[in-house]
């Protein structure tokens, strides 16, 4: 079997964690398997780099950041190469360029284009071990990375590249669980979970995978497995259809962001393009929205309520303030101190009155939901943040527990 893993800041945030990583990737090898191997930077690299780098200029150039920024999985990948070739392995450190991994030139969140594959079959081929640095690629001769969580990415794409048999996610958790242990200490641990379903909870805070990881290994047909590089323990599948599927829960799993802030344009004239000059501006400047609410209050305009992370919100704001005059909106409102919880399942679609008992359990434990919004497999509220671990107990019971 070719397997590729991949490792997370954790698994390789200190030299014992390094070490125990290599031990993993020499019984693969010793198992008859051939390996790749993905690496985060080391711990909390990425978090102190940013910080330097605020230190110095607090909007730092793009193209800057991505040169620091990509130094971290540096040195991660070189030191998991150094901990193999002292297990006697052939292993050699690759950088995104040195792997052939190309992508837009667009700095801080490029997406891949292509990998030219030609480096590592080679080293494949070899019995070399392929250690590759996540979280980055090159646009003509410069290095750029792809967002935070990206490394989740690169080794989706060199599995679906390399047509690997399975790509192994190694973070500090056993596997994907019906919501945050840390918030419901009784959460179960999911055998199986669907692309689709996998791909909701990542959009909607669950931080276990990222959700572009998820659409590409959708998108590709690449076997995901979620387990833990601090135990032997089985993790979780991210399949097509899971085994059972009928059997499962309607809801599988609540998943919940903080930090979330609203903010509304009031009195916005009735025209043709108003509201696609303000998403579309938005989306230009790389700032994502996610719940929309629009309801019209008279014939000359409407109300637009939307919502952003709260780190984005100063932003949003200011590239709104600069659209009055062009859009001739009344009035502009935020709201922080906001969060998301949302509820997922496949069991959904077929099961009518979910949101309306979701509605209800909430309701029940007084918390007031300010926004809504839908698909065919999840519901999610926007509510005060200081109430949202609360909301995530009332719902877990409610739907995973009693179910």
């Amino acid at each position: 079997m070719l397997i590729v893993q991949k490792y997370g800041g954790t698994s390789v945030g200190s030299i014992e964690r390094i070490e125990a990583v290599a031990d993993r990737i020499a019984r693969t090898v010793r198992a008859g398997h051939q390996v790749a191997v993905v690496v985060s930077a080391m711990g909390h690299t990425t978090d102190e780099l940013v910080r330097l780098a605020h230190a110095i200029d607090p909007d730092p150039d793009g193209r800057e950041m991505d040169a620091l920024l990509s130094t971290g999985e540096q040195v991660s990948a070189a030191l998991v190469a150094m901990a193999l070739h002292k297990r006697g392995l052939g292993a050699r450190s690759f950088t995104g360029w040195q792997a052939g991994i190309h992508t837009e030139r667009v700095h801080g969140a490029a997406r891949m284009l292509n990998i030219e594959t030609k480096a590592l079959r080679e080293a494949l081929e070899q019995g070399v071990i392929p250690v590759i640095t996540g979280f980055q690629g090159i646009a003509g001769d410069d290095v750029t990375t792809l967002g935070r969580g990206g490394s989740d990415t690169t080794a989706v794409a060199v599995a679906a590249v390399l047509k690997a048999d399975v790509c192994e996610i190694y973070t500090d958790v056993t596997g994907v669980f019906t919501t945050d242990p840390r918030v419901v200490p009784n959460a179960r641990k999911l055998t199986e979970v669907s692309y689709d379903e996998m791909l909701e909870l990542a959009n909607l805070g669950a931080q276990v995978l990222h959700p572009r990881a998820v659409e590409n290994a959708k998108q590709f047909e690449v076997k995901l497995v979620v387990r833990s590089s601090f135990t032997e323990e089985e993790g979780t599948y991210v399949v097509e259809t899971p085994v059972a599927f009928e059997k499962r829960n309607v809801v599988t799993g609540i998943a919940f962001e903080r930090e979330v802030a609203r903010i509304a344009l009031v009195g916005v004239p009735l025209n043709r393009h108003g509201l696609a000059s303000v998403f579309g501006t938005l989306a230009e400047r790389n700032v994502n929205v996610d719940v929309i609410v629009q309801s019209v209050v008279q014939q000359a305009g409407v109300d637009v309520s939307f919502t952003v992370k709260e780190e984005d919100s100063d932003r949003a704001l200011r590239i709104l303030r600069d659209l009055q005059s062009d859009l001739g909106y009344r009035d502009l409102v935020r709201e922080n101190g906001l969060a998301k919880v949302s509820i997922v399942g496949a069991g959904m679609i077929s099961n009518p009155g979910v949101a309306a008992h979701m509605f209800r359990v909430l309701a029940d434990d007084d918390i007031a939901i300010k926004m809504v919004s839908t698909s065919e497999i999840k519901v999610s509220c926007i509510i005060a943040a200081r109430d949202v671990e609360r909301a995530v107990k009332v719902l877990h019971e409610a739907f995973i527990e009693k179910e």
